[in-house]
């Protein structure tokens, strides 16, 4: 696992025991087909030595059909010999709110965050596996729908189902690829290739959410929407905290 500090250029780094712990392998996930789906964010890079186990465990969670997984590789670690050629500054400031949500400065890589709020070592299998458990049973979200036209995405928030979700809220769109594999020529990861699973490529703030039904529609070019691309919407408080709803539209639709 690597630590750094969010305001630091050069940061700790700390490369322990993150890759033996995902071993365990007697967990298994069990999610209601009923529930809306568990949103797992990643945040990775190709210049971390400890991220591989967690970049594959994400894959195994992107086939399970009430997960929404996504990658969200950063840019930190650009200066360790390899520039990440998905990492993103956007991605990266992303999991700096996380982290100042939980009142750090500290960011790490691998890191799964899961539902918005609870922050889980990425490659510990057993402990992401009972925190996408946990929040398969969480208590009601708020339903969201996401379709499309020719040439736009329409995105359908319901109204709050109770009044403790009735507040502002942000409604993010992200667009994903399904699958990326990436050869590492430098750094850490020299000489690897390395899979990275719903990588995202565009992440905008679409819209405020106040508890009451709202229709959103988008252009589909603003959103880089050609080829093999997924969509994905979701609400979360404030900015970037709990997430209270999500949805997903596949780019392989029957």
């Amino acid at each position: 696992m690597k630590i750094k500090t969010a305001t630091s250029l050069r940061g700790a780094l700390i490369i322990g025991a993150a890759t033996a712990l995902c071993l365990s392998m007697g967990s298994s996930l069990v999610i209601a087909a009923d529930r809306q789906p568990v949103v797992v964010e990643l945040f990775t890079s190709q210049g971390c030595s400890s991220c591989p186990p967690a970049d594959k465990l994400l894959g195994e969670l992107s086939s399970r059909p009430n997960v929404i997984s996504l990658s969200f590789n950063v840019d930190y670690w650009d200066y360790l010999g390899w520039r990440d050629t998905l990492g993103s500054k956007k991605h990266t400031k992303r999991q700096k709110q996380y982290a100042a949500n939980r009142g750090t400065r500290q960011v790490y890589t691998p890191q799964m965050v899961i539902n918005g709020h609870l922050d889980v070592v990425g490659s510990r299998r057993s402990k992401v596996i009972a925190a996408v458990n946990k929040e398969a049973t969480a208590s009601t979200r708020v339903p969201m729908k996401i379709s499309e036209t020719a040439g736009e995405i329409i995105i359908n928030v319901a109204d709050s189902p109770n009044t403790e979700l009735a507040q502002k809220a942000t409604i993010w769109v992200l667009v994903t690829s399904p699958k990326v594999s990436i050869p590492i020529e430098r750094g850490e990861n020299r000489g690897r290739k390395i899979t990275y699973h719903n990588v995202v490529r565009q992440l905008v703030p679409a819209g405020m959410w106040d508890g009451k039904a709202i229709r959103i529609t988008l252009p589909k070019d603003g959103l880089g929407m050609s080829g093999n691309r997924d969509c994905i919407v979701l609400l979360q408080k404030g900015n970037v905290g709990k997430i209270i709803g999500a949805a997903r539209m596949s780019a392989q639709k029957s």
